[in-house]
């Protein structure tokens, strides 16, 4: 299992990068315009903060394979480092994933609400698929279903790419989904932060601080001056 951050705040990114196990960032175009900054300079940043090994998605926009395929090709040249050039599903976008595999340049797989969506971007070639977990389930469908047919479907026809689950709006879809098969997240920042948060963790620590410094003194705060 991975944990990737959904944003492009760097500022959050480089926070979350610090303290928790981030495999890379996920970026789509929604996310980008959101930090109203020039898209380039903004993406370099992120890459500066993660460094060059961990993963960095970053979205076509491009109507046409060939469109895409020319983006691709100019992101990839702009950024340094692990890039993943995000495709939607399109019919034109199914046909740039072939494209962009048979130049070696990896994708991911996007806006999927199907499983035969993404059995058709595997067959394609893509690295990646990412169904949108909370947007299926908007839209009277089941994310956590859907993610559980993808992984079914690739093991049975022993299909090499791997589900990135995205778009949650609660921890318990994200637990759920890692149950059902998905190889990875990606996940918006507050979101992140509330995989950990519980109010009994925070009350034990103090008590057992507290019972600490009563026998060893109340200046006793780490083992090494106990």
């Amino acid at each position: 299992m991975r944990l990737y951050i959904d944003s492009a705040d760097v500022k959050q990114i480089a926070y979350l990068n610090e303290y928790y196990p981030i495999a890379g960032v996920t970026t789509n175009p929604s996310i980008i315009v959101k930090e109203n900054r020039p898209y380039i300079e903004l993406i370099e940043d992120i890459r500066e903060v993660i460094g060059e090994e961990k993963e960095l998605f970053v979205q076509a926009i491009g109507d046409t394979a060939e469109e895409m395929m020319e983006e691709a090709k100019f992101i990839t040249h702009q950024l340094s480092g692990n890039v993943m050039v995000k495709i939607p599903v399109t019919e034109e976008g199914i046909k740039a994933i072939k494209l962009l595999t048979a130049n070696n340049i990896p994708t991911c797989a996007t806006t999927i609400y199907t499983a035969s969506q993404a059995f058709l971007a595997a067959l394609a070639g893509a690295k990646y698929v990412a169904p949108y977990v909370n947007r299926i389930d908007n839209l009277t469908g089941n994310g956590v279903k859907v993610v559980s047919e993808i992984a079914r479907i690739f093991t049975t026809n022993q299909l090499p790419t791997k589900i990135l689950a995205a778009s949650f709006k609660n921890v318990q879809q994200v637990h759920d989904v890692c149950l059902a098969g998905a190889y990875a997240i990606t996940v918006g920042t507050d979101l992140i932060e509330k995989f950990i948060t519980f109010p009994s963790t925070s009350t034990d620590v103090s008590v057992f601080k507290e019972q600490w410094q009563k026998v060893y003194g109340s200046d006793k705060t780490t083992l090494f001056n106990s």
